[in-house]
């Protein structure tokens, strides 16, 4: 499908919005000029939409399949991850010691955008691997970042992570896989795990799984488990891909979308595995590789929001309809509405995931408290508003097409049923709202109240308005218990989400009298949605728990 990146976004939002420019002070990216950057995210650009985008359909059309226990990749597959790899574009911000270049998250974050714009299913290998190296990288031993690092890096080797059974979703404490002790410092790992994306394929010369599993004697439970690197084949001395692991790709899932993603059932049958990290710590190894996941997961969102407007737009621009002073689709009010909606949602939450990415180069760089409290304060709510955007703009998408949104040869549906997926893998969106209500206010709002002081500095009419009602909001959230909290985090996160959004754009507006325009739709078609979500996450939860099971069966 025809994609443009949209680069003017990126540098407008790196160069005029966000302080991109305190990044490229820190000595640790001194080299992320703004003309370095530039030139970066308009090679990726031109990758994202010569090479990928041509992808998109190939992937939905022509599915990853298992032929014979191998799994075979959909048509140019191979060839798009191949430009990915020799672009350098698997992990431009992984340790230079090993291989990458050391650049700034929030370069990382933009080329991850347009990669999934062009072709999410093929973006999310790559994206895999990054989390598994930013796991290693603080976790590993020396002996197998040596090893590792460098292969996973280049794009030789890919990797993934397996937290999920099939009695252990989101209660990743529930799992069974096993992990013995072999006496020579490796592990004998078995066990089944299911919804492993990109759990094999036919272009990487070796896979390599972390895996979440208990040893024994372990406690139940989360603090009993442990992380283990379990490669598809052994390397040798000289860290080839040798012999055959005892591990096998089971099935393929047959899913409503990501058809060219193919996500396996794996079945470690005694596998040798290495320990990551300390002995019943594999979660907090394992969050270092979620944390970089989620936001790259609404990054995913957002890529796909960016690629559902374009297609609706080229559509809006070429159908002629009823009577309008154009004569097309998108002179008509109810569909320029949608457009409208469409572009002004797409900017906020890439400005949001931007922000959160500079929030993390800045915390990495510095060690400022500041920076880590904010990072960690805007990683759920990124990936919450990046997919729930993603989600509603390819609805909107199939609205603007009508009838023909309907019919999968126009390839708007395929927006939809790709993107669905990311508002519940990497935790659940309603998991992530119980972060930013739970753990995220364990500080007693400290972190929050910072963000909204910031917010608030330059903020005049309906977003000062909007900030006001977020607060009070926070301070009614706060003293609830976690049981009437819990029935409107979502609720409390989205409002959160839009009056954030709403503070990028007057920035924008003020940095751009030009997008002056688009600030206005957002301020006025999708702030108020805000005090809506912010009077349903203060009202508690005593409806949802008179209700009895009766009254849902009725």
């Amino acid at each position: 499908m025809p994609y443009k990146a949209p680069l003017s976004d990126f540098r407008f939002l790196l160069d005029s919005v966000l302080p991109m420019h305190r990044v490229a002070a820190t000595d640790m990216f001194a080299e992320a000029s703004p003309d370095t950057v530039a030139a970066i995210l308009t090679e990726a650009a031109k990758m994202a939409e010569e090479v990928l985008a041509p992808l998109q359909r190939q992937g939905d059309l022509h599915p990853a399949r298992l032929e014979n226990g191998v799994v075979r990749t959909s048509p140019g597959f191979a060839d798009g991850y191949r430009a990915i790899a020799e672009g350098g574009y698997v992990a431009i911000s992984a340790d230079p010691e090993y291989g990458g270049l050391g650049l700034p998250m929030a370069v990382t974050t933009a080329v991850n955008e347009m990669i999934a714009g062009a072709c999410l299913s093929l973006q999310l290998n790559p994206l895999m691997t990054q989390g598994q190296i930013e796991a290693l990288e603080h976790h590993a031993t020396d002996e197998i970042k040596t090893l590792y690092l460098p292969k996973l890096i280049s794009g030789e080797w890919c990797g993934t992570m397996n937290l999920t059974e099939p009695q252990a979703g989101s209660d990743v404490g529930a799992l069974r896989t096993k992990a013995e002790p072999k006496g020579d410092g490796t592990y004998a790992v078995s066990g089944q795990k299911i919804y492993i994306s990109w759990g094999d394929n036919d272009f990487s010369e070796n896979i390599c799984h972390l895996v979440l599993a208990r040893l024994p004697g372990a406690a139940e439970g989360t603090k009993g488990i442990s992380l283990f690197l379990v490669p598809k084949r052994i390397p040798d001395a000289d860290g080839n891909p040798g012999v055959a692991n005892s591990l096998r790709v089971v099935s393929l899932e047959h899913k409503l979308g990501l058809h060219g993603s193919p996500t396996a059932v794996m079945e470690y049958d005694g596998a040798t595995g290495w320990l990551i990290g300390e002995e019943h710590k594999g979660m907090a190894a394992m969050f270092t590789m979620m944390n970089n996941a989620r936001l790259g997961v609404g990054v995913q969102g957002i890529g796909v929001a960016e690629a559902a407007f374009q297609h609706a737009l080229a559509y809006a621009q070429d159908r002629k309809q009823g009577r309008s002073l154009s004569g097309v689709i998108a002179s008509h009010p109810d569909v320029r509405r949608m457009l409208a909606e469409m572009k002004a949602e797409t900017f906020a939450a890439r400005a949001m995931a931007l922000d959160l990415a500079i929030a993390l180069d800045l915390a990495k760089a510095t060690g400022d408290a500041a920076h880590v409290a904010r990072a960690a304060l805007l990683t759920p709510i990124v990936k919450t508003y990046g997919t729930e955007t993603g989600i509603a703009v390819a609805q909107a998408g199939i609205q603007v097409h009508g009838g023909m949104g309907f019919i999968e040869e126009t390839g708007a549906a395929q927006y939809l049923r790709d993107v669905r997926v990311t508002a519940i893998y990497e935790g659940t969106n309603g998991i992530q709202a119980l972060d930013l209500v739970g753990r995220k206010m364990a500080d007693g709002g400290e972190a929050i109240s910072a963000l909204l002081d910031e917010m608030a500095g330059e903020a005049e009419g309906a977003l000062a308005d909007a900030i006001a009602d977020l607060r009070s909001a926070t301070d009614a959230m706060l003293a609830l218990d976690m049981s009437d909290r819990a029935a409107g985090a979502l609720s409390y996160l989205m409002g959160f989400a839009r009056v954030l959004g709403a503070s990028y754009h007057a920035r924008a507006a003020k940095a751009d009298p030009e997008r002056a325009r688009l600030t206005q739709v957002y301020l006025t078609r999708v702030l108020p949605k805000a005090r809506a979500d912010l009077a349903l996450a203060i009202a508690g939860g005593d409806d949802l728990t008179a209700l009895s099971d009766a009254d849902l069966a009725a």
